[in-house]
């Protein structure tokens, strides 16, 4: 009877934080985006923000959605999806901008240039547009016509979570190369590990597809060893080379 005696508060309780963490999965993702773009907005310089992370979290997001269409998912995710999407496409307006009006006198690159040795490094917006598009495109259609082969869907899934759980590794492979961990910020790392955990930890209770799961352990795997680095570096440091170059990581940046 006293258990009865409290659902009327335990289920509108478990129901806000189903919400809340729904809503966290959603909007979670793009929150480190957020003060990069101010910065970018404020001090018109974007070479701290490496646009590469862009086309990798939309291809990401794009596989992701299509995988949808294959096997259905948790919506948050799907939602979460469509939202970076538009945040990456939000950022690389503004870098974009910001470089162009900075290299006035850079020869103008275009997307129907077809230069591999320049991709992705276009001087306007809607070249970007295009190639996302022809992408999704492809994609799509890849998958419309394979849609009914589970191990095609299967594999969608995974490169899709794959390719985001790779973000982590050019900032671990540039740490063990110069042996520093100079210009990381430990904060950022920390917020990485810290919504990776929980993002893992959601996928393993809605019962999200195994490459989810995976993926996402894998991320916070590629985090901890990051922060590892950070300790083992702090603890032994290396004096620098004369003239090193150290630039900042690219997956919060």
């Amino acid at each position: 009877m006293e258990a009865e005696g409290l659902d009327w508060l335990l289920v509108p309780l478990h129901q806000l934080v189903s919400w809340g963490a729904a809503a966290a999965m959603v909007f979670g993702g793009v929150v480190p985006y957020v003060p990069q773009y101010r910065d970018i907005r404020r001090t018109q310089n974007a070479d701290g923000f490496s646009t590469y992370v862009c086309l990798v979290l939309l291809v990401a997001n794009i596989l992701r959605i299509l995988f949808w269409f294959g096997r259905r998912f948790e919506s948050p995710l799907l939602w979460q999806s469509a939202i970076m999407i538009l945040t990456m496409l939000l950022m690389l307006k503004l870098c974009t901008e910001v470089r162009v009006a900075n290299e006035l006198n850079a020869r103008r690159r275009s997307f129907a240039d077809f230069d591999p040795h320049h991709f992705w490094q276009w001087s306007s917006f809607s070249d970007y547009v295009q190639c996302v598009l022809a992408f999704t495109g492809v994609a799509g259609y890849v998958t419309y016509v394979s849609i009914d082969s589970a191990l095609f869907v299967e594999t969608l899934g995974f490169l899709a979570v794959l390719t985001e759980a790779m973000l982590g590794v050019p900032q671990l492979y540039r740490n063990h190369r110069h042996q520093s961990t100079e210009g990381m910020s430990i904060k950022m790392v920390l917020m990485w590990t810290s919504g990776d955990a929980f993002k893992t930890a959601y996928f393993l209770l809605k019962g999200a597809p195994l490459q989810f799961s995976v993926c996402g352990l894998l991320q916070v795997l590629v985090d901890l060893a990051i922060l590892g680095q950070a300790y083992a570096f702090a603890c032994h440091p290396q004096k620098p080379a004369p003239h090193a170059v150290h630039p900042a990581g690219t997956k919060a940046l």
